[in-house]
This record gives C-alpha cells, structure tokens and sequence, in this order.
C-alpha cells in the first residue's frame, strides 16, 4: 500500500526532523571536507553560470551538466582530483539546489544566488533513504550511516518512521547541515496528511510585547526565560570586547590579516549566540504548540516587524534622534523572536484542526475589549488601560481586545473576517461609535 492510500488519497505532509550529530574526530574531519567541497563546487558553478553577466548563448541542459560533473569526478584533470571527495549523489544534489536557486530567483521567491564564503554554513546531501539504515541504539542514540564517512551516531529524541513501531510514514533522504554548534542531520520525512477535526477549544488573544513575550486575552503572562545564563552573558560580554580591541589592533595596521586569535574570539561568540537562538526556539516550540493545540481560534496582531525594527540612524544630510534608544529597542523586539511566533502558530494551527486570525493592530491598545470604545484618554499610563466609557480597567498587556474580537468570531456559526476601510475609521480625538466596526464579524 503507498503512502497516499494510507492517508485515505489526501496525500502526505512533508517535514523535516533534526538531530544532533556526534561524530568522532576523524569523521568530523571527512564531513569538513565533503562541505567544502560542496561549497567549492557552488562557487564554480554560480562563475560559470554568470559569466559575462549571464552574456552565455548557450547553456547545456541538467543532465548534460550532470554527466559533465560524473566525467569530471571519475577522470579529473591534473590539481582537480579534490572533486572526488563529495560522493556522486551529493555532488548532483548541489547542482540541483542551484538551479533551483535560479528558479526560486526568477519566480520572485527569493534573492538572487551568490557566492558562498567559507565562513557559510556547510551542508552534504544524502538523498537516498535506503543508504542510510537508521538504527535505534538505546533510549538516547540512534545510528546512520553517512556515505565515505561510515557509521555516526546521533541523539535519538523522536520515534522515526521505518524504524519505531507504530510510526507512520517513511524517510526520504537526509542532509547534514553544519552551524556553530556543530554538525547536525535533517531527516526528510513524509507522512500520511490526516484530516484533524475542528479544534473546540476556547479562543484566545495573543499579544507579542517586550515586557511579556507573549499576554494572553485570559489574563496569563508567558515570559521567554533568558536565554543565556548570567555567567554566559558575562562571557559573551568579555568575548565581544575582546573581539572589537583586536579587531581595531588590525584595521590600524593596513593590510593585516584577521589574526587566529580575533577568529577564534569570534567562533567563541558564534557557539554562545547560536545557543541562545537554539535555546529560544525550544521555549517557542512548547508555548505555540500548547497554544495550537489548547485553542480552537488564535487572534494574533498582523505586525509589520520590518517597519517596526527599521533603523533611526537616517543619513549625512538628515541624521537621525535618539539612534541608541531605538537600537536598544530595535534588539528587545528582534529578541523576542515576534515573527517566527507567528509562523510557528500558522502551520501548528493547521496541523490541529484551530484557525490562527490576524488582525490589523491600528488603536488596538486604545480600544476597549468590552464595549468597543476607543479614546486615547484610555490609557492611563503604558501598563494601564481604563475605559472612559464602561469604566473597564485592565493591563494593556493582556490583549483582550484581541480575546474579544476572537471571541464574538466564534459566536458566529460560519462567521468570516472582515478587515477594516479607511471609510468607516473615525477619528483619534474620540467620540463613541456603535461598535467596533473595524473588526465586524459577517456570515457572509
């Protein structure tokens, strides 16, 4: 039976699943090769193919590209003999992604290829699954075998498909990413796509600040711990001064070269930051999932995050006030990781049967959850809001004009949502309209 007959011919659901490698020096030593092998080759590829400014007349087709890279790899000239250390699927692999790149490009999904620094993240496909012969070692570690490389290792912390029982699904291919931490593996998986039943749960209200990662319409804070330890801030902190007075020891001298001691300060710093990225993706994971799962409707403010974050620098000619301020608070919002919230409460909503609504955030924080009265004399002070209507007063902190708009929503069987226009908006100085038309709800 394939795949999408066991998923009912709904077809599956791709993801991903990535786990910590542990390999040993010598095998670390081989994927460090295959990665710059693979990031030489790109380079090659990416002079050949822009050549002239893309002036070519002529390029050959893939499989043409593909057998010119097999006649390279099993007869090299003379100093290319280095091509044989990617093994043959890795290396079609990387030819694959980069035509795909300039696919991407001229749809309009992305920026244009460039070339890869040394300094990039490395990465080796392994596309074929039935190369890998995943085995479960104990409760903690799991074994694959990585081609020219041998058996690795690897930390085991979900059941896989084709290996744990009761699993369903199946492994399509692997790719081994390395970061600051270390080498990692994705397992490609797909699985039957099961049609979840609506989520009865209650709405709720979300609303991404600084003081409070997250406030619930239901009066709850979830507050993202620190995601370093203090000792590790000190450190990140010395590192960072340690890093800009060698840094500034070189740019006095010209022509001096980045010494190992400056680059190791800076590899230092990479393994912290990467730590603290990890670490605030984990606690994000948690929070979203029992949001998507607890909740049939998530309310979310439609921010634009790029505005928000935008430099006050301004130029020569017009410089910019208070820059230090809005830096510092540029970095609190971009620490908060407000956009990788939203999209983990897109797809985890999907996949559990809620719905994630996104509001246009305009006076929301001078907007009474209860009555729909707004006034800039509503808010009393940056953590207060009393209502000058209905006397309600609440932390403005909480979202509960978020909490409200989603919850009249669900009262509506069939209800849609219908954003506000700039005809039926009424003014900041306040008078008290019928209700908050901006965010009606319609069975249309």
């Amino acid at each position: 039976m394939t795949l999408a007959q066991q998923a009912g011919g709904e077809g599956v659901r791709r993801r991903a699943h990535t786990a910590r490698v542990y390999a040993t020096a010598v095998q670390t030593a081989i994927l460090d090769g295959q990665g710059h092998t693979g990031r030489a080759l790109w380079n090659l590829l990416h002079e050949w193919y822009t050549w002239g400014d893309g002036q070519i007349a002529w390029r050959p087709s893939w499989a043409e590209m593909g057998r010119q890279l097999r006649d390279a790899r099993t007869n090299p000239l003379p100093g290319w003999e280095w091509l044989a250390t990617l093994p043959a699927q890795a290396t079609q692999q990387v030819l694959k992604h980069y035509l795909r790149a300039w696919d991407r490009y001229y749809a309009g999904l992305a920026g244009r290829p460039r070339f890869k620094q040394r300094s990039h993240h490395m990465a080796v496909d392994n596309p074929q699954a039935s190369d890998l012969h995943i085995i479960r070692l104990n409760r903690r570690w799991g074994e694959v075998t990585v081609q020219k490389v041998g058996r690795v290792r690897f930390r085991w912390t979900r059941p896989l498909p084709g290996v744990s029982p009761g699993c369903p699904g199946r492994i399509t291919g692997a790719r081994l990413v390395k970061d600051s931490l270390g080498w990692q593996i994705h397992f490609r998986i797909e699985e039957p796509n099961i049609q979840e039943q609506p989520n009865r749960g209650l709405p709720i209200g979300v609303d991404r600040g600084i003081t409070h990662t997250m406030a619930l319409s239901d009066g709850r804070h979830l507050d993202m711990p620190p995601p370093l330890t203090k000792g590790e801030q000190r450190r990140l902190r010395k590192l960072e001064l340690q890093a800009a007075r060698r840094r500034g020891t070189r740019l006095r001298k010209a022509g001096t070269r980045i010494s190992r001691r400056e680059q190791r300060s800076y590899d230092q710093i990479a393994v912290l930051r990467a730590r603290q990225a990890r670490r605030r993706e984990d606690w994000l994971h948690k929070q979203t999932t029992d949001l998507a799962k607890n909740h049939g409707l998530v309310v979310l403010e439609d921010l634009r995050i790029k505005s928000m974050t935008r430099s006050a620098r301004g130029t020569t000619a017009n410089p910019g006030k208070n820059v230090k301020a809005k830096a510092g608070l540029n970095r609190s919002i971009l620490g908060m990781a407000w956009g990788k919230t939203g999209r983990m409460l897109a797809y985890k909503c999907r996949a559990s049967g809620s719905r994630l609504l996104k509001v246009n955030p305009r006076h929301s924080s001078l907007t009474c959850a209860r009555c729909g009265y707004t006034a800039v004399g509503n808010r009393v002070g940056q953590a207060t809001f009393r209502c000058l209507g209905c006397g309600y007063t609440a932390c403005c902190e909480n979202g509960g004009w978020v909490g409200w708009g989603g919850s009249r929503c669900g009262e509506v069987k069939g209800a849609q949502w219908r954003p506000w226009t700039r005809t039926r908006w009424w003014s900041r100085t306040c008078s008290r309209p019928s209700g908050p038309r901006w965010w009606a709800c319609s069975s249309r």
